[in-house]
This record gives C-alpha cells, structure tokens and sequence, in this order.
C-alpha cells in the first residue's frame, strides 16, 4: 500500500515498492550531500522506515532495524535507528523530530535498548530527546575478532529500554560491512 501523500507513516522495507526507494535514497543522498554511499543505504534497509511527506513530497526519513550489541555478557536485542535525514528545505519544522518520536516508539516496544551513530548535526537532536552519549569504550566483532572502535566512542547513543545499561562500560556491535556504527 502506498503511503498517503501528506503526514508520517511506518512501513517496513518489505512495504515500500521500487519507486518509494528511490525516493528514499535520493533524499538520504541529498541530506548527507553525496555522502551516503551504498553500504550506509544498506544497513538502512530491513527494518521499519519512518516517512513524512509534505505536499505529496518525501521531506524526512529514518529507519530502525535490529542488531545485536554485547553488554556485561549480555547479547541485547537492539533497536538501531540508520539514515535519519531531513531536506534541507523543510528543516527546523518538527519532521526530524516526528521520525524520532514514531522510531523511538517501536524501540521502546520492541527492542531491549536503542542505539545509533550520530553525526555532529545529528547529536543535539538524539540528546535532546532522551538519547544518552555512550561513554565507555565502544567495540565491534569483526570476521578477524573483537576490535577497539575509538573513533566512535563520541559518536554512540543510546535509548535505554529494559536492559541495564552502564554508560561507562564496553559496547560491542556485530559486524556489517562499512561503518561498524
């Protein structure tokens, strides 16, 4: 079914035709200025996509999909929220907001904890909402073995749900190709 042409929707990938993708990526290429390569478009897919559309235009996507973050021993299910973007033209309206708000909402029923990476201009929005910087030392599971990340101890956040979670611990990610965060 297609989505409305004007309002928020949630969809899973499976929902969304060939043309409504395209869409997609072309706005995550337009927000991330050409930055937003074919590795980053597929750990975006899979998952439940937040859409706003404004006048029958795509204006604001986010999406979350699952993965599997290590925690004191714990393997926590993961809401993991990827390619948050809104238009340039249709920014500081409360777009970027209502995709949080609708993907916050199916972490918190779904998933044991949230996390995602943020970028400089993303951060102040996640930390506005309730999303905690990740202080401790972040780490991912690689074919070759368990590596330390640093550069992107700054960059992680996270939404507690129902898992413990020390800020100040070890996160490790599962592997995927590109950007381990």
């Amino acid at each position: 079914m297609p989505p409305p042409t004007d309002g928020l929707t949630l969809r899973h990938t499976a929902q969304l035709g060939p043309a409504a993708l395209v869409e997609v990526r072309r706005l995550l290429d337009v927000c991330f200025d050409e930055g937003f390569g074919d590795a980053d478009w597929d750990h975006a897919l899979g998952g439940l996509h937040a859409l706003v559309h404004v006048d029958g235009a795509l204006v604001a996507h986010g999406s979350v999909v699952q993965r599997r973050l290590l925690h004191h021993g714990r393997a926590l299910r993961a809401g993991y929220v990827e390619a948050v973007a809104v238009h340039p033209a249709a920014r500081r309206r409360g777009h970027g907001s209502a995709v949080m708000a609708a993907l916050e909402d199916v972490v918190r029923r779904g998933y044991d904890a949230g996390a995602l990476g943020a970028t400089d201009d993303g951060a102040p929005l996640y930390a506005a909402r309730g999303w905690q910087p990740w202080r401790g030392s972040t780490w991912a599971l690689t074919p070759s073995g368990r590596i330390r990340t640093p550069d992107d101890d700054e960059a992680v956040f996270v939404l507690p749900g129902t898992a413990t979670l020390d800020l100040d611990g070890e996160l490790t990610c599962d592997w995927r190709d590109g950007d381990l965060w």
